[in-house]
């Protein structure tokens, strides 16, 4: 692994991602396999003129150990001092860095009920800070670093030490980081997802038809909706890019107005399982029925989490034309592989696909059709297959996509 691309990744995340300005306060958090990023990301923060920096190392390890060793009245409650503490800095205005290093099948043999009632109990216990997240006050990114875990499974013909610098050399291109100047080049690739966002607003789509193997949903959208790809803005109009890599354009479906059956064309890894060739069917906007060849009972969990989690909260197109998808691998991590593919979310949609969306209150939202869910869970649809048609209110058709590509040259 370069050093010299290491320090390239760190700048990005840090200028781009969050695109820390001098007085900024900055929360980091990361898994124990991801110092070396770390260290260089802390390091330029502090260089940059960071007010403060707060650190917070996980080892998935010690996670491990709560679900095997602790209480079983442990996972029905979340301790209040620590959802203090988060709201504390979110109050005070720390924008958040999380650096994952997916440890994929660690948790594979936990006890399931564990799992569940504390994703539950957690999931419940933060959902009032996300007022402040919806907001748009607090600059946040998302970005990985291989685990050895990860990287073997993504290159399982490989040693240890060679499957981790084949991922992270693939990690660096996806992200842009090999390029001269990576910075300029992902200012020049948010300026085309905007092109294409803009293209998608102007259209004001009243819905859109999904045709493709194993695919056939019409998908309304939500009133008021609005296309966002590439960087989002604080209400200072501050840009910042909340997940790197990216290539998604995306927006709010309507929770009520969905129908028709999509078959997932890539596995979705969901608390630590492969979830393999699944199928749901949607009526009135609410999955009805469901097929998975792998891991079933995890579907209907997620399915049975509260209502919102049976129905759309987000739809993102994606040509088929991605580096990440022309790279042929399957990344086992739903922030790369979503960005190879289109995609739809089942659970809770964005403020920021809502116009006003900001300020107003969940059920504000959810009149105009954006959904409410305690899940937010990505899975891939798209392909070379794949063909997207948009109707105006009117009747007029567009087409959007064309065999996994954009049908509009812009």
């Amino acid at each position: 692994m370069s050093e010299k691309l290491l320090e390239k990744y760190a700048n990005v995340i840090v200028s781009i991602g969050i695109n820390l300005q001098e007085g900024d306060r900055v929360e980091i958090n990361g898994d124990v396999e991801a110092l070396e990023l770390l260290r260089e990301i802390v390091r330029l923060c502090w260089r940059k003129g960071a007010a403060d920096v707060l650190v917070d190392i996980q080892d998935p390890q010690m996670g491990l150990s709560k679900y095997e060793e602790a209480n079983s009245d442990v996972f029905d409650r979340f301790p209040q001092e620590k959802l203090d503490f988060s709201e504390a800095l979110m109050k005070a205005k720390y924008h958040k860095i999380s650096i994952s290093a997916p440890l994929l099948d660690l948790f594979q043999n936990v006890d399931r009920d564990r799992k569940s009632r504390w994703r539950r109990t957690s999931a419940k216990a933060r959902e009032p800070l996300m007022q402040y997240m919806q907001k748009g006050d607090i600059k946040w990114v998302v970005a990985a670093a291989p685990s050895r875990r990860w990287a073997e499974k993504v290159f399982p013909h490989f040693t240890c030490k060679d499957a981790t610098d084949a991922l992270w050399h693939q990690i660096f291109k996806m992200c842009r980081v090999d390029r001269d100047d990576p910075v300029t080049a992902w200012k020049l690739h948010d300026w085309i997802l905007r092109i294409h966002a803009n293209w998608l607003n102007i259209q004001a789509f009243d819905r859109l038809h999904y045709s493709g193997p194993g695919t056939d949903l019409t998908v309304g959208l939500a009133d008021r909706h609005t296309w966002v790809g590439g960087s989002s803005l604080t209400p200072d109009k501050v840009a910042y890019m909340a997940n790197i890599p990216t290539e998604e354009i995306f927006t709010a479906p309507h929770a009520l107005r969905v129908d028709g059956y999509v078959r997932a064309t890539k596995p979705l890894i969901h608390m630590g399982h492969v979830l393999e060739n699944f199928t749901l069917r949607f009526e009135k906007g609410e999955v009805v029925d469901f097929s998975c060849d792998r891991n079933a009972n995890l579907l209907e969990e997620l399915l049975c989490l509260d209502e919102g989690a049976r129905r759309l909260g987000e739809v993102a197109i994606v040509p088929n034309s991605t580096p990440i998808s022309q790279s042929g691998i399957l990344f086992y991590s739903t922030l790369f592989d979503e960005n190879a593919s289109c995609h739809f979310a089942l659970g809770s949609s964005y403020a920021e696909s809502i116009i006003g969306g900001s300020e107003m209150t969940k059920e504000e939202r959810f009149e105009l059709g954006a959904n409410h869910s305690l899940t937010h869970v990505d899975f891939m649809v798209g392909g070379p297959e794949l063909d997207v048609i948009g109707y105006q209110k009117d009747g007029t058709e567009v087409k959007v996509l064309h065999q996994g590509e954009w049908a509009v040259d812009l």
